[in-house]
């Protein structure tokens, strides 16, 4: 079993396998232990904030992979009353992603989304010890050197190889 002390290596280690339709999931102490195959969860033992900092520095500075960073639609409406520690967590999350791109849906959406590609594909699960609900940060791994709209002129071209 993996120990709070080397999930870092852990992932340092996997960033080189990992590539696009691969997952890295920070979440919080609640979240479900999945069952697809291509899952592996390890508990951090840490802050989410540190571990989703940590995690986007390893992917930031790979050759091969970037985020599609998604978040839990739901978080926006948590109110502070119910979950102390939320605005603050709201506040700092939005300071960790700064500028990224970011998609919300619905948790149950996500949580199928992975449960899918974990048929499949790889799906790393970081569980952090943060006890405020739908706080998870899905990160969608994603080609660096091949952008989105590079793929979609490849598929056109594809399709209508005279260029019409």
């Amino acid at each position: 079993m993996d120990t709070p002390d080397n999930w870092l290596v852990k992932v340092r280690r996997m960033m080189p396998l990992l590539g696009h339709r691969n997952w890295i999931l920070v979440v919080d102490s609640a979240y479900p232990l999945q069952t697809s195959p291509g899952i592996e969860t390890i508990e951090t033992g840490e802050d989410e904030i540190d571990v989703v900092e940590k995690v986007l520095d390893q992917v930031d500075h790979s050759i091969h992979v970037r985020p599609m960073i998604y978040m839990d639609a739901e978080l926006p409406f948590v109110p502070e009353r119910d979950a102390p520690g939320v605005t603050r967590y709201r506040q700092e999350i939005q300071r960790v992603l700064g500028n990224r791109p970011m998609t919300s849906l619905p948790h149950e959406e996500i949580i199928r989304k992975v449960g899918e590609t974990g048929r499949s594909f790889h799906i790393l699960v970081l569980k952090t010890k943060l006890t405020i609900p739908y706080t998870s940060v899905f990160l969608e791994l994603n080609c660096k050197y091949w952008s989105d709209s590079a793929e979609a002129a490849l598929r056109k071209a594809m399709k209508d190889p005279a260029g019409k």
